[in-house]
């Protein structure tokens, strides 16, 4: 029996390659992800082994607010230069050094332009001469107040060299002037760590531009004396310094600041076997479909086994033997796939960080498990079904010319309204019980399942009326019912399809909605002219408090604003919180009104919090709260109003005095209002000369700051419709799975069709009118189902200002175009094969 199953499966090699190419495309985006992570996670550690190489201890102060690598940046508290001389007295210390180190030092290159990095920080530090580490590679170390030196990295990406006269912009968001004296790299002639950009100044000036003030310290740097062990100075210097700060080894520092990076990528890991596990769904069907044409073809074979003594246990093993070959082959070939994939994408991460030194390309043991079980698993799940309807063929039907019959469709049909109902039951509690994300991702998965098992009842009235838009000739005709003559192959086919549109049309209408809401709002504002910056890092280009102030001087401006925010910790629990300058005018920038309590007037120990945040946190006026900044030392505020939660300025707004203990205690955001009739025009270039010396940010008028925000979610758009690309075309392959397939099972009927007349060009019309009809009843399919979620989706979301619900209709109109395109191009082979079938021999085929 054994023999037989893989004599019939080499037999037929284009059987084997279309059922595995989905499978390889799944596996491949498993594989590559793990690899991908992998190589990034060693080069990270490998950066952070050579940062802490010439560190025995290490000492920061324990920051007020933890902060996720997703949400931020931690900001340790500052340690006090008497600190670095209690850790020099401790015995077994030959060096301590009060090291300055922090993000947010940004170089003005030779073109007048902020030298960005999209990702690495830009830190700003104090020069602590070389080591077997760092070495200057030109010039000289800063002794003058003026004076930097910069890593080479960072000279070459701004066009700069020694001697130059530069810009650089610090905590506080003013420009100053230095002179470039000397440039510095590493060993191993590196220009840089990780792509870090480096600006180093004195120990004041680092101290003043990046902490505040003189005589604080970001860490301390300690090395031991000969023979010392780390672990034992380690606890040397916390007992002396005492719980406020955290003490580790240099090897424990590397490896705690190298996981902090691995969460972060291990999150984009799992967005990464998000697609890959929807592309595996989506094979499932291609698979589901492949066994059942098979099964169809196999008939009279499988049969004939059966009267010549094969069990059924037998011809379900013969099904599923041929599964667990193809999902072989097709693992080892997508893990191979995926391993080259995984390595393109870490060198093109390198080169995007620039300056980020890859680790060897290795494969790790959970990308070959997980790459072999998921293949494995899904081509035989994806064949039970098909095995055990082989294992009923009777084996009379080895004796006679019979087609496998229609089964009735109520069983399927009950079933998928049963799942439906499920699904929809999850939804509701996911979206709008805030049952939680899991919730919402079974839902979904169940929606899609739950309409594959209805598409059967609905294909034929459907694809009959899709049809009959070509039935104006016979190919037409033909195409049209030979489309609807199996609605189970059909219904899997297009349902392939109809997950994959779906799921873009589902964000489409989520982003389009997103857009609309953001527009009007926007509109809505009493707000003419904005003032903000481009994010690329981690924390938003920020302004000089002082730009509000001198903006409401400007001749036409009736009142401006400026907004800073920031993590802080609210009643033990992490809150984003904001500062404004003046209180009174968000209100009248907003137009709204008190929920309760007073929102236009804001003491110095106030709180005011929109409606939803006080409703969670159970929070009315006159409750108290205590809050931890990034800086100082807790604070208790009393709310003293409740805003509409889509007319405020985010969840809670302190008093403008808080914004000094802020991690940046500068601006992010300013509003402008212009007296009535004033042209924005005659105001804006005014506005502008105000920012003139921070590239960083820019003064826009309200119709460019909906195009920003607009174009950001296009940009996340268009990286979604990018990685589920991969699942539309495992469906595409479906489509022509399912068509060369039909093709080989119907060559006696083609060849009959060609003998009363059917010409080769009109047996290839009728082939693509089938797979036309096909793919648009999937995009149509998906279109519905997609614009359902995503409008639950919008509706789930209003009190987190979705105010619109928006259709893209002109996307829909696309994504239904491209679908008819896919059917054409989708026919191309199995109509070329069935147009050169000879027909003498086709008619003979059995």
């Amino acid at each position: 029996m054994l023999r037989a199953t893989l004599k019939s499966l080499l037999a037929r090699k284009v059987r084997l390659l279309l059922s595995g190419l989905a499978v390889v495309l799944g596996v491949m985006f498993v594989a590559g992800s793990f690899v991908l992570t992998d190589t990034l996670s060693r080069s990270f550690d490998s950066i952070f082994s050579d940062a802490y190489s010439q560190t025995d201890v290490t000492v920061a102060g324990k920051p007020k607010v933890e902060v996720s690598e997703l949400d931020g940046e931690s900001v340790p508290a500052p340690v006090p230069a008497s600190a670095v001389d209690t850790v020099a007295a401790l015995p077994g210390v030959a060096q301590a050094r009060g090291m300055v180190a922090a993000d947010g030092a940004t170089l003005i290159g030779s073109n007048g332009k902020a030298v960005g990095s999209f990702g690495p920080p830009q830190l700003g530090e104090n020069w602590l001469g070389e080591n077997a580490l760092t070495q200057l590679r030109e010039g000289r170390g800063p002794t003058a107040d003026d004076e930097i030196v910069i890593n080479k990295g960072l000279a070459e990406a701004g066009k700069v060299a020694v001697g130059d006269r530069v810009g650089v912009l610090t905590l506080d968001a003013k420009q100053r002037t230095f002179t470039i004296v000397g440039t510095f790299g590493y060993s191993g002639d590196r220009d840089s760590l990780g792509g870090v950009n480096e600006i180093a100044f004195t120990d004041p000036v680092a101290q003043q531009l990046m902490l505040g003030r003189t005589g604080l310290f970001t860490s301390i740097d300690v090395k031991g004396t000969d023979g010392t062990d780390p672990a034992t100075l380690k606890e040397r210097v916390a007992a002396a310094l005492g719980a406020d700060y955290n003490v580790r080894t240099g090897e424990e520092a590397a490896a705690d600041d190298a996981q902090g990076l691995k969460d972060g990528l291990g999150f984009f890991n799992n967005i990464l076997l998000g697609f890959a596990g929807i592309a595996l769904f989506v094979g499932i069907f291609l698979i589901i479909n492949t066994f059942s044409i098979v099964v169809a073809q196999r008939t009279r074979e499988l049969a004939l086994l059966r009267a010549v003594g094969a069990s059924r246990r037998q011809v379900i093993g013969s099904v599923l033997t041929e599964a667990v070959v193809i999902g072989v082959v097709a693992s080892v070939i997508g893990t191979a796939a995926g391993i080259g994939v995984g390595a393109l994408l870490a060198n093109l991460a390198a080169r995007f960080a620039d300056g980020l030194s890859l680790a060897g390309i290795g494969v790790p043991p959970v990308a070959l498990i997980a790459s072999f079980a998921v293949g494995l698993i899904v081509t035989i799940v994806a064949a039970v079904t098909p095995a055990l309807r082989a294992s009923r063929i009777p084996p009379i039907a080895a004796m006679q010319d019979v087609a496998t019959p229609d089964r009735p469709l109520t069983k399927i049909t009950t079933l998928g309204a049963i799942v439906s109902a499920a699904a929809g039951a999850l939804l509701g509690i996911g979206l709008y019980a805030d049952g939680g994300l899991m919730l919402v991702a079974g839902g979904v998965l169940l929606a899609f399942v739950g309409v594959a098992l209805l598409t059967p009842v609905l294909s034929r009235p459907v694809v009959g009326l899709l049809g009959r838009l070509f039935s104006w000739s016979v190919p037409g005709k033909l195409g049209r019912l030979n489309s609807g003559r199996n609605p189970r192959r059909t219904a899997i086919t297009a349902a392939a399809l109809m997950v994959g549109i779906a799921l873009v049309t589902g964000v489409g209408v989520i982003a389009s909605s997103a857009k609309t809401s953001i527009a009007g709002s926007i509109d809505s504002m009493d707000a003419q002219l904005i003032i903000q910056g481009t994010q690329t890092g981690p924390r938003p280009p920020t302004f000089d408090p002082t730009v509000v102030e001198r903006a409401k001087a400007v001749p036409g401006v009736r009142d401006a604003v400026g907004v800073a925010s920031d993590l802080a910790k609210v009643d033990g629990e992490q809150q984003f919180v904001t500062s404004v300058t003046d209180a009174a005018v968000i209100p009248a920038i907003y137009g709204s009104t008190a929920v309760a309590g007073d929102i236009t007037r804001q003491g110095p120990d106030q709180a005011i919090v929109n409606a939803e945040t006080a409703t969670e946190r159970g929070w009315a006026v006159g409750s108290v709260l205590t809050v931890q900044l990034t800086r100082g030392e807790e604070h208790r505020y009393t709310v003293s109003g409740i805003a509409p939660t889509d007319k405020s300025i985010g969840e809670i707004m302190l008093p403008a005095a808080a914004m000094a203990d802020f991690a940046q205690p500068t601006l992010s955001l300013g509003f402008v209002r212009l007296d009535e009739g004033t042209p924005v025009a005659s105001v804006q270039p005014q506005v502008e000369a105000l920012v003139a010396d921070n590239p960083l940010v820019s003064v826009i008028d309200q119709a460019t700051f909906t195009q920003q925000q607009s174009d950001m979610l296009d940009q996340v758009l268009v990286m979604i419709q990018i990685l589920l690309a991969l699942a539309i075309l495992i469906a595409v392959l479906g489509i022509v799975n399912t068509l060369a397939l039909s093709v080989m099972e119907r060559t006696r009927e083609l060849g009959l069709l060609r003998a009363i007349g059917l010409g080769r060009a009109a047996t290839m019309r009728m082939i693509t009118v089938e797979a036309v009809v096909i793919s648009v009843f999937g995009a149509l399919l998906g279109v519905v189902v997609g614009g359902g979620l995503g409008a639950a989706v919008v509706r789930a979301l209003r009190d987190q200002g979705f105010t619109d619900l928006t259709l893209p209709w002109s996307t829909i109109g696309i994504y239904l175009a491209v679908a008819a395109l896919v059917g054409c191009v989708a026919a191309i082979l199995p109509s070329i094969r069935a147009a050169r079938l000879n027909v003498l021999g086709a008619i003979a085929h059995e």
